[in-house]
């Protein structure tokens, strides 16, 4: 293990991986709490459609991609809200909306696309310090936003029917976890890709609920476990020489599995 901490590649993954364990954990226990997988993974998909405008356009794919994510998640938002259209259509509208538009863009863009299975599949190893100055500084700022926001955030995601009688904003709070929600997607992808983005919000979050039901010690916790998963997962992968991303997600698999059997025993 020592060996491998000499590469700079491995550093930068490791680092990576710690970032993406922290922010994850904040924004994906808002997402389990709250029941907003299928939300998470139709924005996860929609996402393509920006790299595939940001590969045709020129422009950095990753950007293109956060944007238009945070289009997605606004408009299934807004979408819902009116009333008029079900939230799994609007849902199912912008996932195929972004895959399509992904498609198109990329079978239009001349040449050879080195970087598309990355985003697709992931490809940790392969980050570079710009990705790690993003996944840093939007970190920093669902820290800052959760620990001045943590108490109606919280409300919101348990009831938020008796948050709004309580009179707190909710709609601005939830549009807001919305673009939180769809950044912290697009951060990750250049580590799991489209494919298993979504699995860094949810399981490690499921296997601290397990034994905890406290807001706070499943953030803390799903921080614990995503770092465990990320650092047994990089090394499995450079020991297997398989991709690292598929390899990460699959320990947290196995993660989960030994912690259910752990707590049914305990009950």
């Amino acid at each position: 293990m020592l060996e491998i901490l000499q590469y700079p590649f491995f550093q930068n993954a490791l680092l990576g991986s710690l970032l993406a364990s922290i922010l994850c954990a904040i924004v994906g226990t808002y997402i389990v709490s709250r029941r907003l997988v299928f939300i998470s993974g139709g924005i996860t998909h929609a996402s393509f459609g920006g790299i595939g405008l940001g590969v045709y356009f020129g422009l950095n794919p990753i950007l293109s991609a956060m944007a238009f994510a945070v289009a997605s998640a606004l408009g299934v938002e807004w979408m819902s809200r009116k009333g008029n259209v079900r939230e799994d259509s609007a849902i199912a509208m912008f996932w195929t909306l972004g895959m399509s538009v992904g498609i198109i863009c990329c079978f239009l863009t001349p040449g050879f696309m080195p970087d598309l299975p990355s985003f697709l599949f992931g490809s940790i190893l392969a980050i570079d310090s710009a990705d790690l100055w993003l996944l840093g500084g939007l970190t920093l700022i669902v820290a800052l936003l959760f620990t001045f926001l943590l108490r109606p955030i919280q409300n919101i995601a348990f009831d938020s029917t008796f948050a709004r009688s309580q009179h707190l904003p909710v709609t601005a709070i939830e549009y807001l976890m919305m673009t939180l929600i769809a950044m912290t997607i697009v951060a990750t992808l250049k580590m799991v890709g489209i494919v298993l983005a979504i699995s860094l919000l949810t399981i490690p979050q499921m296997t601290a609920n397990l034994f905890t039901y406290s807001y706070k010690r499943m953030i803390g916790a799903s921080i614990v476990i995503g770092c465990i998963d990320c650092i047994v997962g990089l090394y499995a992968s450079y020991l297997l020489n398989v991709p690292s991303g598929a390899t990460i997600i699959f320990v947290s698999i196995i993660l989960f599995a030994a912690a259910k059997i752990l707590a049914a025993r305990k009950h």
